[in-house]
């Protein structure tokens, strides 16, 4: 893990809190997740996602670098604004997939550093060029 030595400290700080505060039971709305120091939005959103199928977009890197090269939103746009157009314009009930397929292309396929241009299926809709 990247930055090992911090992340220890908020997974113990979580763990504390969610034993001390909710009575060891994992708070299932974004609200109370957002409150406890270490939880941020995307991570919300993940477990949220995941574990109570709710229609949340979490926004890491890959569906930032994906969203941007595809045109679905603005090359300044941030986390939270990326979220917000994806939510417009993907179907609730195709949302954890969609998530899903943006952060596989983004990681296998439309990587940071040397994407796999020549071979991409979507080439043709890429803005990658125009971000530079």
């Amino acid at each position: 893990l990247g930055m090992a030595n911090k992340k220890a400290i908020y997974i113990k700080e979580v763990a504390r809190v969610i034993y001390d505060d909710y009575n060891g039971i994992i708070p299932n709305d974004r609200e109370s997740l957002l409150k406890i120091k270490g939880i941020g939005r995307k991570i919300a959103n993940i477990y949220l996602m995941e574990i109570y199928n709710m229609p949340y977009f979490p926004v890491d890197t890959h569906v930032e670098r994906v969203s941007k090269r595809l045109g679905l939103v603005n090359p300044k746009d941030n986390v939270l604004t990326i979220e917000n157009k994806l939510y417009k314009i993907i179907p609730k009930e195709r949302i954890r997939r969609t998530h899903h397929q943006f952060v596989l292309f983004g990681r296998y396929h439309c990587k940071s550093i040397n994407p796999n241009c020549i071979n991409c299926k979507l080439k043709d809709i890429c803005k990658k060029e125009s971000l530079l």
